[in-house]
């Protein structure tokens, strides 16, 4: 996980102590109905596109900058289809920092051709149907992905 500097200064002065982070995900399906999953470059494995809300920015100005940073592409469409935290959303990363997600699902379409790859922290990006699915960094219901 690459912090933000505004995560970067929480974390300089708390440690790997447990911080509760307001987050976006993207739903997004191929014409197939295959669901978009991105690989994480830093050990998490595999997640929705997906990143934590920066000060001073709305959940869906967040989806709209995370889902252009991690697939190169521009939503077109956005529908909020759950808020998921608690316990559940807890991880703990591969270098010992622990968060508890608060998570804006949205619903989305995007803009343009397939999904490539353009930010360090996606090893890669995937459309998998439900019986390719593999297991997930955070536990979203599966009627949520699908």
């Amino acid at each position: 996980m690459t912090a933000s500097p505004y995560i970067g200064a929480l974390r300089a002065a708390l440690g790997p102590r447990l911080l509760l982070l307001p987050s976006v995900a993207a739903v997004i399906h191929d014409t197939r109905g295959r669901l978009l999953l991105q690989h994480k470059a830093g050990g998490e494995g595999w997640s929705l596109p997906a990143g934590g809300i920066e000060p001073g920015e709305s959940p869906r100005e967040a989806l709209h900058r995370e889902v252009r940073e991690e697939t190169g592409q521009q939503v077109l469409t956005a529908v909020l289809a759950d808020v998921l935290g608690g316990r559940a959303f807890r991880y703990t990363y591969p270098n010992g920092d622990e968060v508890e997600y608060t998570i804006a699902v949205f619903r989305c379409t995007l803009e343009g051709g397939p999904a490539a790859p353009v930010d360090p922290e996606t090893r890669a990006l995937r459309y998998v149907s439900r019986d390719e699915m593999p297991p997930l960094a955070l536990p979203y219901p599966p009627a949520l992905l699908f």
